[in-house]
């Protein structure tokens, strides 16, 4: 099992009224699984990918990631858990305009403190797999959306994330890119990654192996696609 949450619960202030944005989430996540996480907006789907994602914490409830209650820690052992075990993906591409698709890719590696030509080496051949090759010496905005959302992929996989987390990824895109983009997460999960996606678009969860649907902060339902 890659990730287990108990009992999950985050309750904000507003003025005298307490909103849960998360009311008793329980559920688990197996290594290499594909899921899809579905709801309105306000259904609590974002606030549970940023627990999952560790940039928040629970009010109460556990959270396991890899064996570990990670619920209560500190933010530097956060931003060290982020970095070792989870990649995310981002409806808006977060590419830094002034660099190049290669160095975009290549950054995240310096933190990691990874030798330069090894970090060259690896964002290579992430861009190289998902097909940009003949492009990782463009700068983002000489790149389609599609290519830029490919470009911010293959910056996950230099760092070789057992987890991987969507926020709407191809909320942005077209529908051409939006399945070519689509195509890399099934790949990337037939080689074992675990992929978990935020999405409002019914076709796109239809192409995951499991739909978890929220309301009202609960979980609705909890199925497998039936491929």
């Amino acid at each position: 099992m890659l990730l287990q949450v108990k009992d999950l619960q985050k309750i904000y202030m507003t003025g005298e009224n307490s909103v849960a944005a998360l009311d008793g989430i329980s559920l688990s996540i197996d290594e290499g699984e594909y899921v899809a996480i579905m709801g309105p907006s306000g259904s609590g789907k974002s606030t549970l990918m940023n627990m999952l994602g560790c940039l928040d914490r629970p009010t109460s409830g556990q959270y396991i990631l890899s064996g570990e209650d990670v619920s209560q820690k500190s933010d530097d052992e956060l931003a060290e858990i982020r970095n070792k075990y989870i990649g995310f993906i981002f409806q808006g591409f977060n590419l830094l305009p002034k660099l190049t698709a290669l160095e975009n890719v290549a950054l995240p590696l310096v933190y990691r403190g990874v030798p330069a030509k090894q970090r060259l080496a690896r964002a290579q051949e992430a861009l190289q797999s998902v097909g940009l090759g003949n492009r990782m010496h463009h700068l983002p905005a000489e790149l389609s959306g599609g290519q830029q959302q490919r470009a911010a992929i293959a910056r996950v996989l230099a760092s070789d994330p057992p987890l991987v987390l969507g926020d709407e990824p191809t909320g942005n895109l077209d529908s051409r890119s939006g399945s070519e983009v689509m195509d890399i997460f099934q790949k990337l999960n037939n080689e074992g990654i675990t992929i978990i996606l935020v999405t409002h678009d019914q076709q796109i969860a239809s192409q995951t192996k499991r739909i978890i649907r929220f309301r009202d902060g609960m979980m609705q339902s909890d199925e497998k696609v039936v491929s």
